[in-house]
């Protein structure tokens, strides 16, 4: 186990990195810090000229691949870091420079367990991409097929497992301050990072999340997922098909292309909704760098390494929180988050209607196509703190994905109505779900499955209470009372014989 000193020393080095880009001056200046962490901050920052304006995505940078993915899950949670900040960090990019590819060539040949010749006719040694995990070559197959080979950087696995070990024992340190700290959950955080750092991680589990995705993506035809070479990918190495299109964030190259942007930014719209709120399993990085605009119009999607899952009854909460605010029933939404448990219960229901209003009056105010998801999320984070709302991780990459969707598809059509858009879909996915037929079909599939538990509950009965054997019942016994007698205090004889024996062995020394 790692010692706290060793901890200690990587968080004042990283300390020092992040005083350089001024990234720790928020937390210094904030009056919920807590004097100790203040004064360890004026230490990390001793002898450093900071700027005027804190840089924090280039800080994680500097600092690493681990770090680089904590900001982007920190990008999340303006709660957290301050809305300045969670912008700030929206724009860290992975771009690193590349492992050498004799590294990754054999990597490649480890993971296969096969030389590279036998798997592909011609493999480009510069990569397309190097972002903080892995690194992308195009290649053709033996077999002709164009593809991209994803390889993780060697070595990141150990350095992914070192960060985090640090990043924990913080975090429990912080948590035990109490207060803000454990309201805000940086356990809970980490975990959660954790989780989403260890599947990004296995290569083999994000090649069965895109094969499970394009599977479910059959109803929205306009987006697609590429197949994937399962003979060529490992848990270290993916093999999937190639995708020639233009990166969504080229607006001018799409345009001289042809493509319409708001039959692209309506299909990428549609696209979420149906992965969030009818499948409740998402693609959780939909940023402009994973998306292209193919030649047919349709939109493409790669890297599916961080992805979110939600259950069907928060799916229910999520489409009725945000069809409430649409639509103004502030007392619906209200109460959900009561019956979520999102609030706490000692709190009122009608004071926090009045906050949730005070958050979606402006919005409704604005015209449709203003109304921005972000922009209510920034709202929706302001009353956290005033009603004891502690943080729900599980619903971190959704509200990440919700912003990061909104940001592509109003930079591909500014003009975009984002509501009717929406609108339609989540109240017919709500109408269907809370309508009559589903609420009786809902129960008629519980009462089919209390149903089918009888047998094995009569079982369990028949064992705990057989029924009576063919003996007679046993007679009557005299009720006596019984006393416990004395037990031999075998400890305090041993004790004495030990006494006695070196008492005697002192004797005879003495003698």
């Amino acid at each position: 186990m790692t010692s706290a000193v060793t901890h200690l020393s990587r968080l004042l080095r990283w300390g020092r990195t992040l005083a350089r880009y001024g990234a720790l001056q928020g937390i210094e200046r904030d009056p919920l810090t807590p004097p100790g962490v203040r004064r360890l901050l004026r230490v990390a920052r001793f002898g450093l000229r900071q700027p005027a304006e804190p840089d924090y995505a280039s800080a994680l940078q500097a600092i690493g691949p681990a770090a680089i993915k904590l900001g982007q899950a920190l990008a999340t949670r303006p709660d957290l870091v301050g809305e300045a900040a969670a912008h700030n960090l929206l724009r860290l990019q992975d771009s690193l420079p590349p492992a050498p590819f004799p590294l990754i060539r054999k990597a490649i040949e480890q993971a296969l367990e096969a030389p590279i010749e036998t798997l592909f006719a011609e493999i480009e040694e510069v990569p397309v991409g190097a972002a903080s995990i892995a690194q992308v070559h195009r290649a053709v197959t033996i077999e002709g097929w164009q593809v991209a080979v994803k390889v993780l950087r060697p070595g990141i696995e150990e350095e992914f497992a070192r960060a985090l070990e640090t990043y924990e024992w913080a975090a429990a340190h912080v948590e035990r301050l109490g207060g803000e700290a454990e309201r805000l959950r940086p356990q809970m955080v980490i975990a959660h990072f954790r989780q989403w750092t260890r599947r990004e991680l296995d290569l083999n589990r994000e090649a069965a999340s895109a094969s499970e995705l394009k599977q479910n993506m059959v109803a929205e035809p306009g987006f697609y997922v590429p197949d994937i070479d399962w003979k060529r990918t490992a848990r270290r190495v993916m093999t999937l098909e190639w995708l020639d299109g233009i990166k969504l964030s080229k607006r001018d190259d799409l345009i001289a292309a042809g493509h319409d942007l708001n039959q692209l930014a309506s299909t990428l719209v549609r696209a979420f909704l149906r992965q969030a709120v009818i499948d409740g399993f998402f693609h959780a990085d939909l940023h402009q760098g994973n998306l292209f605009a193919l030649p047919d119009g349709r939109i493409g999607a790669i890297d599916f390494g961080i992805m979110g899952r939600i259950d069907r009854r928060a799916r229910l909460w999520l489409a009725e929180i945000l069809y409430g605010l649409i639509t103004g029933n502030y007392q619906r939404v209200a109460e959900i988050h009561f019956e979520a448990q999102y609030v706490p219960a000692h709190h009122n229901l009608a004071e926090f209607t009045t906050a949730l209003r005070a958050v979606g009056e402006p919005i409704r105010g604005l015209p449709v196509k203003d109304i921005s998801v972000g922009r209510m999320l920034e709202g929706l984070f302001t009353i956290t703190r005033d009603f004891d709302m502690p943080t729900q991780p599980h619903l971190l990459l959704l509200q990440k994905t919700m912003v990061m969707e909104e940001g592509v598809a109003t930079y591909l059509d500014p003009d975009i109505n984002m509501w009717e858009t929406a609108e339609p879909f989540l109240r017919d996915w709500i109408r269907g779900e809370l309508g009559p037929e589903s609420y009786y079909a809902d129960r008629l599939i519980e009462t089919v499955r209390a149903l089918k538990k009888l047998p094995s509950l009569i079982d369990r009965i028949d064992h705990y209470f057989p029924a009576p054997g063919g003996a007679p019942p046993d007679l009557p016994t005299a009720q006596v009372e019984v006393k416990e007698l004395p037990k031999p205090q075998w400890r305090d004889f041993a004790i004495a014989l030990v006494a006695a024996v070196a008492g005697a062995a002192a004797v005879l020394l003495l003698r």
